[in-house]
């Protein structure tokens, strides 16, 4: 199968003895970037995907299917491997199974499950609340029994570190290494005692969210603590809006189109939209 040998490379991330940081991307150009600088992985977050689809904030208001669409032109686009946050698998444990086929079949190299109680509740807007562990044990045991490709990461996703405290994300990852998936995704870790409890309780790789201070981005630190894939953010999305924006305003205010500055040179627009490629192709096929 074609996306086999991604999810192998996927793989040998979370089984090797470093932390890499993934390349945040949201649609085929900017995961092609993100392949030609040289991210290991790439990551789809939920919130950007939301952003880049609807233009909606990050309220679960996106679609399983919309999501999985974006995916599978991300992955027709690249080789890079590609991780996806699959929020809270759009459901209950049986939302969780069609997530996981759905998304498997658009490509996708590794995938977490969350155990937050999403769409948030009426009555419960600012504050994260959590399935109950019972809950999501169910949910893990639906996405790893969806899967057909073994290849395919799951991961466990929590944001207990943040709502609930370190001691219920511990418990949590235990349980959830105990059902088989094949990381662990912490949100909301700040501190390094807080890594380090849970990183001594399990032996599965971790995937760490952002939010803790520069301590938390000490690669051979998070390494040493079996770490092996950090997020930065998704900047790249903001900084594309930024760009636009300025340009676009430059452009309504009267600069010309030939004084613009930060405009990819013909160079790049011809990298990132694999001219050559399609060049070759017109060669091949249309020409007597």
């Amino acid at each position: 199968m074609r996306f086999q040998s991604r999810r192998k490379k996927f793989r040998s991330v979370l089984n090797g003895d470093r932390c890499v940081y993934p390349g945040s991307v949201f649609d085929p150009i900017s995961a092609r970037i993100a392949e030609d600088i040289g991210f290991e992985i790439g990551m789809f977050a939920g919130s950007i995907a939301s952003f880049a689809v609807l233009g909606a904030p990050d309220v679960i208001v996106l679609t399983l299917t919309e999501f999985a669409q974006q995916a599978q032109r991300i992955n027709r686009a690249t080789e890079l491997p590609l991780m996806v946050d699959a929020d809270h698998g759009y459901g209950n444990a049986l939302n969780v199974r069609r997530t996981v086929e759905e998304l498997e079949m658009a490509g996708v190299s590794g995938m977490s499950i969350e155990d937050t109680e999403l769409p948030q509740p009426f009555g419960s807007v600012g504050r994260t609340k959590l399935l109950s562990l019972s809950e999501g044990i169910g949910k893990m045991k639906a996405a790893l029994d969806a899967r057909t490709d073994p290849n395919l990461t799951i991961a466990g996703r929590t944001s207990a570190p943040g709502a609930t405290g370190i001691d219920d994300a511990v418990e949590r990852a235990v349980a959830y290494e105990k059902v088989g998936v094949d990381a662990i995704f912490l949100v909301g870790i700040k501190t390094k005692e807080d890594l380090e409890k849970v990183s001594n309780a399990i032996q599965l790789p971790i995937i760490l969210g952002g939010g803790g201070g520069p301590e938390m981005l000490d690669i051979d630190y998070l390494s040493s603590k079996n770490v092996r894939i950090c997020l930065q953010g998704h900047q790249p999305f903001s900084a594309a809006v930024k760009a636009i924006y300025h340009t676009m305003k430059s452009l309504r205010e009267g600069t010309p189109p030939g004084d613009l500055e930060g405009i990819a040179s013909s160079e790049l627009m011809k990298a990132v939209t694999r001219d050559k490629h399609y060049t070759d192709m017109f060669a091949k096929y249309l020409n007597k």
